[in-house]
C-alpha cells in the first residue's frame, strides 16, 4: 500500500514544522504545507493530497472553514481540523463541512496517528 499523503495547513512555522515531522516519524509523506486558506487550495489542487490536517484559525482573509469548504467542494479531499479554539460558534460552523475529526492544540504524535487512522 503506498503511503498516505498529508497535507498540513498551519500559519505557525514551528508547529507546522513540528507536525510535519510527527507525520513523518508515523511514516506519512508530508508533500507541502500552507499558511492561509488561498495557500491550503492551491497546494491541495498541486499536490492531490489523500488528507489535510487544516487549522482552523489562519491568517489572511480566509479561514480553515471556508478553506475546508472549497476544497471539499472542489477536490473532495477528507480533512481533519487542528485547532486550539473551542467556542461554540466556530466549532458548529467546523461541522457543517463534515470534517473527518478534529485534533485539539496541544497534541501529541499519538493524537495525530489516533485521529489519522481512525
Amino acid at each position: 500500500m503506498d503511503k498516505q499523503k498529508i497535507l498540513v495547513v498551519e500559519d505557525q512555522a514551528i508547529v507546522a514544522m513540528n507536525i510535519k515531522t510527527q507525520l513523518k516519524n508515523l511514516g506519512y509523506i508530508v508533500p507541502g504545507t500552507a499558511i492561509s486558506g488561498e495557500e491550503a487550495i492551491k497546494e491541495a489542487e498541486l499536490t492531490n493530497p489523500d488528507l489535510i490536517l487544516m487549522d482552523i484559525m489562519l491568517k489572511g482573509n480566509m479561514d480553515g472553514i471556508e478553506a475546508t469548504r472549497i476544497i471539499k467542494s472542489r477536490f473532495g479531499i477528507p480533512v481533519i481540523y487542528l485547532t486550539a479554539c473551542t467556542d461554540f460558534e466556530t466549532l458548529e460552523r467546523a461541522k457543517l463541512t463534515d470534517p473527518e475529526g478534529y485534533i485539539s492544540k496541544p497534541f501529541k504524535e499519538g493524537d495525530l496517528r489516533k485521529n489519522i487512522e481512525a
